[in-house]
Order: C-alpha cells, then sequence, then structure tokens
C-alpha cells in the first residue's frame, strides 16, 4: 500500500490531484486534509475579485478538461482518500458538488 504524506502548511491541495494519485490504481492512500487549515495561506483577502474569478475559472476549465481526457477504465479505479474507498468518477462528482456547495454559499454571503 502506498501512502503519501499530509502537504505542508502553506502548500493547497486542489480536489482535482487527488484523482491523479488513484488512476495508477496501486493501493494509494490519500490523507483527508482540513481546507481552512490551508484556506488561511491562500491569500484570498488581498486579492481582487477579478483576479480570484479568473483563478477560479482557469482550475474549473483545467479540472474538466483533465475529466474529459480519461478513459472509462481510468474513471473506475479505485483508493482510499480521508479514510473511504472512493473511485476516480466518486471524486469527479465530489468535485462539481463542491462547487455548487460554494456557489450556494457566495449567493447567500455576497449576492
Amino acid at each position: 500500500m502506498r501512502k503519501i504524506p499530509k502537504p505542508e502548511a502553506g502548500e493547497y491541495p486542489p480536489y482535482a490531484l487527488m484523482y491523479i494519485g488513484l488512476l495508477p490504481d496501486d493501493g494509494l492512500v490519500l490523507p483527508g486534509f482540513e481546507q481552512d487549515d490551508y484556506a488561511r495561506y491562500s491569500g484570498a483577502n488581498a486579492r481582487s475579485r477579478t483576479d480570484i474569478l479568473q483563478e477560479y475559472a482557469a482550475v474549473r476549465n483545467a479540472t474538466i478538461t483533465l475529466f474529459n481526457g480519461l478513459a472509462e477504465e481510468a474513471l473506475t479505479r479505485a483508493g482510499v482518500a480521508n479514510k473511504n474507498l472512493v473511485s476516480v468518477r466518486a471524486l469527479g462528482y465530489h468535485i462539481a458538488g463542491h462547487e455548487l456547495h460554494h456557489m450556494q454559499l457566495i449567493k447567500e454571503r455576497y449576492l
């Protein structure tokens, strides 16, 4: 079983990178992480709204491109993430749901 360490403080592990670790299908165990521990290092409060929206669009488009490029067989690969057995496909749905959650928070708090 292959394990990777938790990221160091200041590193921000995007959700999309989790599925890359599962693609080899070699028993990788991905640790969970508390997103707020990493978000504080993002510097978001010092950035312009335009800059944040540009980053959001770039990351979203890159994530969609990554998933669209996967073969069906790759989507069924699985591993352990945050102590749960999960497939690459399930992580894709998780990422999409996470985006919807954040969009709802933005609407409620800022619009």
